[in-house]
């Protein structure tokens, strides 16, 4: 049996063609199939080189017995017409990405924001058309509600330009380090795309290095980031914004923001029910309320069950 040799440890071919297939068997839950250079990036759980990847990928049991392949991509079998619907998403994207780095851009600009990055499926060009655009904001320390308030003007005035944008996710500064440690959210760390603040971007990867338990060869911004480059120009505060964040970081101003933070939260608790995916605090507005990724979970509990069954009977 071939051994190939990772960063920590000596693998067997059965357990790095059972890695190739369940990061194939996750990214199918979001009808994704994916080229060989993003099998390596995001490959579960090993740190085999990208020439290993590839080789496993040409040669031995892989394809056809446990994944197809069209138009250079991966995916299960059965699953090809996903090639398709992929190209069309990645039309879909380039038409978007303009608009999410200008409204990326505007938020960037509203009083204590210091990160802006897309996340979600635009942050790997799978979204659909018409499409929404997510946002993940970091504030800075005991200003994230008055942000928050800020961003959402940005909000308001996407929907009437006919876009739906989408900030639900913000953290301040002493809040990097996530506690949700699962492998949805290590996807969604090492998928986002930064447009502004990069040396904080850079200090929630190293907050949450954990990712590399799961993903250990998505270092670094994604590949997506060149679809934002080309839009993207330097931002640095304007003066009206450093004009306002001084007015703000006042007692008054921290009063606000904490009765902004009970107004919002009261709010929620009187639309939503079960927050097992939301998180609300002074240093936290996470605003998932539809468990996505409990669903995600379990439909890729269900793929990676029957490809390990599989791939164990030969």
């Amino acid at each position: 049996m071939r051994m190939y040799l990772t960063q920590s440890m000596i693998t067997s071919r059965f357990d790095a063609e059972q890695a190739i297939v369940n990061t194939v068997s996750y990214v199918d839950v979001f009808d994704y199939p994916l080229t060989p250079a993003e099998i390596h990036r995001y490959l579960i759980r090993l740190s085999l080189t990208q020439a290993e990847t590839q080789r496993l990928l040409r040669q031995g049991n892989l394809v056809p017995d446990y994944l197809s392949r069209r138009d250079g991509l991966y995916m299960l079998p059965g699953r090809e017409n996903v090639a398709e619907v992929r190209q069309q998403r990645q039309d879909a994207s380039r038409q978007l990405w303009p608009a999410a780095v200008t409204y990326g851009r505007l938020i960037a600009g509203m009083p204590f924001v210091r990160l802006v990055a897309v996340t979600g499926s635009l942050s790997v060009n799978n979204v659909n058309p018409g499409g929404d655009i997510d946002y993940l904001v970091v504030t800075a320390n005991d200003h994230l509600w008055v942000a928050r308030a800020f961003a959402l003007l940005i909000v308001r005035w996407a929907a009437r330009r006919g876009h739906e944008v989408c900030p639900n996710y913000f953290l301040s500064e002493r809040a990097l380090r996530l506690s949700d440690r699962s492998l949805y959210t290590a996807h969604e760390i090492t998928q986002m795309v930064p447009l502004y603040g990069r040396g904080v971007y850079d200090a929630l990867r190293q907050a949450n290095e954990w990712t590399r338990d799961y993903l250990p060869n998505a270092a670094g911004p994604p590949p997506t980031l060149r679809e934002a480059e080309a839009h993207l120009r330097r931002l640095g505060p304007s003066a009206n914004r450093r004009l306002l964040e001084a007015t703000l970081a006042t007692p008054p101003g921290l009063r606000l923001d904490r009765w902004e933070m009970r107004r919002k939260i009261a709010k929620f608790r009187r639309v939503y029910q079960g927050w097992q995916e939301s998180d609300f605090s002074p240093d936290t507005c996470k605003g998932h309320f539809d468990r996505h990724q409990q669903r995600v979970a379990a439909a890729y509990a269900q793929r990676a069950l029957v490809s390990g069954e599989r791939i164990g009977m030969r």
